[in-house]
């Protein structure tokens, strides 16, 4: 029997080849501990493994997924995302290189309704590049501000990932949800100053077109706000009930259903059909989550039973390395694996495992996972592998993905500046949460 260092190993090779095979992620999980099952237990352990799987499969915690999903499916199907469209353009008003910043305002909107990267980068891509690009704008800033602001998806609340994250490692899910909204606004500014300089150093970058230079009315002004008051609504029911005590991130979620749910009918786009297709893709979308993270809770369970955390734990230890160099190495595994596994399932591989070493050096556990979950985002947008470069590349067909490529780079740059300024200053993360 394998146990120790060498079944870790073992276990995450084999997990990950299953899935570079192109296994889907819950079978390879459910291939991987049903035979680590058999070898550790004996046919004694199918009871653990059914177990292990209701366990999961019933966890109040995971309720709060498919309510954020069904909120952001109401809100895009209720066309409701178009009026918010049309009002941040109204609102960004008269400045030089505006539609870069339409695009990172956009996409870090997008964000609260999404949850997605690939989603906010594909819909992006679609809709506003093309005019971008039309319109004079160069084309690597216009893709880069789109990935960039695409990648706060997983940030900023409401999040699917922070659900995952919060559930795998027993931290408070309203602590990390609300940690997300002060890195996510210092990411969208660095990205907005960035954009900036690039201009002030090339001013050829922002052509002065028409829509540059004209100046929203004050009457134009006022309805761009009006039409976004049913959204602030829905961001102060999710997350204000939240920052203030009042609600657990479920009730919270159902709060913000019934808020895209009196947007969709403000807008007159609220219909039987339309709320019928929301439940169903929601469904599917959350059946799908819910799969996956059932069939992976035995594997951290087998990993302790083997003894694998345990003498990981105590082989890290021995290194004698400081907490900063742990940190560096805990990060740079996920931001590589990232670029070729799919993130929750890299979640679902890496969690377990990191848990003990993170109570060894006594992490504040919201900020190192906050930190993490950045990590894994932006890995995501980094060449040449990130899936949500592709997903933009797909939505973009006339460009190339060379360009999609040499557009990422410097916005990945400022993630791993964010990231720094995050780990030295971790009042960033940890102030909101503490005063829940």
């Amino acid at each position: 029997m394998i146990e120790g260092i060498p079944a870790v190993l073992a276990g995450v090779g084999l997990l990950l080849l299953a899935m570079f095979s192109g296994m889907p992620v819950f079978v390879a999980f459910l291939v991987v501990n049903l035979g680590a099952t058999v070898l550790l237990l004996g046919p004694a352990g199918f009871g653990m493994f059914s177990g292990s799987f209701f366990e999961t499969a019933t966890s109040s915690s995971l309720v709060t997924i498919p309510l954020f999903i069904l909120m952001g499916e109401l809100l895009f199907r209720s066309r409701a995302v178009e009026v918010l469209f049309q009002s941040i353009d109204t609102l960004v008003g008269r400045v030089r290189g505006r539609q870069y910043i339409l695009s990172i305002v956009l996409a870090t909107v997008f964000s609260t309704l999404s949850g997605a990267a690939m989603g906010v980068a594909a819909m992006l891509g679609r809709s506003l590049l093309p005019g971008m690009i039309s319109r004079g704008y160069d084309a690597r800033l216009s893709i880069g501000t789109i990935l960039a602001g695409a990648s706060l998806a997983p940030l900023i609340p409401p999040s699917v990932l922070v659900i995952i994250i919060g559930t795998l490692s027993g931290v408070s899910i309203a602590g990390l949800l609300i940690a997300g909204i002060v890195p996510g606004l210092m990411f969208a500014s660095l990205f907005a100053a960035y954009v900036f300089f690039r201009i002030w150093r090339n001013p050829e970058l922002a052509p002065m077109t028409e829509d540059a230079t004209r100046r929203s009315s004050a009457r134009e002004v006022v309805l761009a706000l009006l039409k976004l008051l049913p959204f602030s609504i829905i961001i102060l029911l999710v997350m204000g009930l939240i920052l203030m005590g009042v609600a657990t991130p479920t009730e919270a979620g159902a709060m913000g259903v019934l808020g895209a749910l009196i947007t969709a009918a403000i807008y007159r786009n609220l219909s039987v059909r339309m709320v019928a297709e929301s439940l169903g893709a929601s469904a599917q979308v959350s059946a799908m989550i819910l799969i996956v993270m059932a069939s992976s809770k035995l594997f951290s369970q087998l990993l302790a039973f083997s003894g694998g955390a345990t003498a990981l734990t105590e082989w890290i230890v021995a290194l004698e390395v400081s907490s900063w160099t742990m940190l560096i190495l805990l990060m740079v595994l996920p931001f590589v694996l990232c670029m070729f596994v799919d993130q929750i399932a890299l979640m679902l591989i890496v969690i377990p495992i990191y848990l003990p070493i993170i109570e060894t050096f006594h992490y504040d556990p919201i900020w190192f996972w906050l930190l993490f979950l950045v990590n894994i985002t932006v890995g995501g947008m980094t060449p040449p592998f990130g899936y949500t470069l592709f997903a933009l590349k797909s939505a973009w067909s006339e460009g190339s993905l060379s360009t999609v490529f040499r557009a990422a780079w410097p916005f990945v740059a400022l993630f791993v500046l964010g990231m720094v300024l995050l780990a030295l200053m971790p009042g960033l993360t940890t102030f909101l949460p503490s005063l829940i």
